[in-house]
């Protein structure tokens, strides 16, 4: 995404930093925080694995992968470390680890529609005068639009019914135990497969219409409450 915006030609030095700001935010909270919340649901359903290896936690440091987060900054998607999961230890496994992937893209969703909370109160303290209204405002809102934007991407992006994304996990709540022991006994190269097929920009057409749509669903949903304002 970083290149995208440099190549647009429309982008200056501090909209830029806006963009790399956002992002790091994300890879420091947001990222630890959709670990520790699939580490959390899955403690509370009975597998304590996670917590075991020091996971129930949002300190950065024990979720952040490195090469996750240069590709968040530069390309718009990325990972933190996989939380260990042992679903053994639920007493209905598919449904275990079905709510325990849904848990890491809702908190993604629930970042971007706090992001977009704070962005309407930012907007209606503008316009009730209580902060004054000049360039710097509109780096701001930049901010706020592109925190909104990469995690609603990451919340999409992990939705795709793939391995090892997070789709993939609630996918299988419905599958029968054949399918599921064929895709797991194949699920490293089908993960290769994936990541190819995501630098090659063949999902790039559903993840922009999903994204763009789930963009718009949350910037008019965070606007009712301030709609008196405006």
């Amino acid at each position: 995404m970083l290149f995208s915006i440099l190549r647009s030609g429309r982008a200056d030095l501090l909209q830029v930093i806006m963009y790399i700001l956002s992002t790091l935010l994300t890879i420091f909270f947001v990222l630890p925080l959709h670990e520790c919340a699939h580490a959390f649901v899955a403690y509370k359903l009975g597998d304590s694995t996670a917590k075991w290896r020091g996971r129930l936690t949002l300190n950065p440091m024990k979720h952040i992968d490195y090469f996750g987060a240069a590709l968040l900054l530069i390309a718009g998607f990325g990972w933190a470390k996989p939380v260990p999961i042992n679903a053994r230890n639920f007493k209905d496994p598919k449904v275990g680890m079905a709510l325990s992937a849904l848990a890491g893209p809702v908190s993604n969703l629930l970042a971007a529609i706090l992001a977009g909370l704070l962005q309407n109160c930012f907007l209606m303290l503008m316009a009730v005068n209580v902060l004054p209204y000049g360039n710097w405002a509109v780096y701001v809102l930049f901010f706020f639009k592109y925190l909104i934007y990469i995690n609603v991407g990451l919340a999409v992006f992990n939705f795709l019914p793939v391995p090892p994304l997070d789709g993939s996990k609630i996918l299988m709540a419905f599958l029968p135990d054949k399918a599921i022991f064929w895709i797991s006994q194949r699920e490293q190269m089908i993960s290769m497969g994936l990541m190819i097929l995501v630098v090659m920009g063949a999902f790039n057409g559903i993840l922009t219409v999903a994204d763009a749509f789930l963009y718009d669903l949350i910037i008019w949903l965070t606007a009712l409450p301030f709609a008196w304002a405006f």
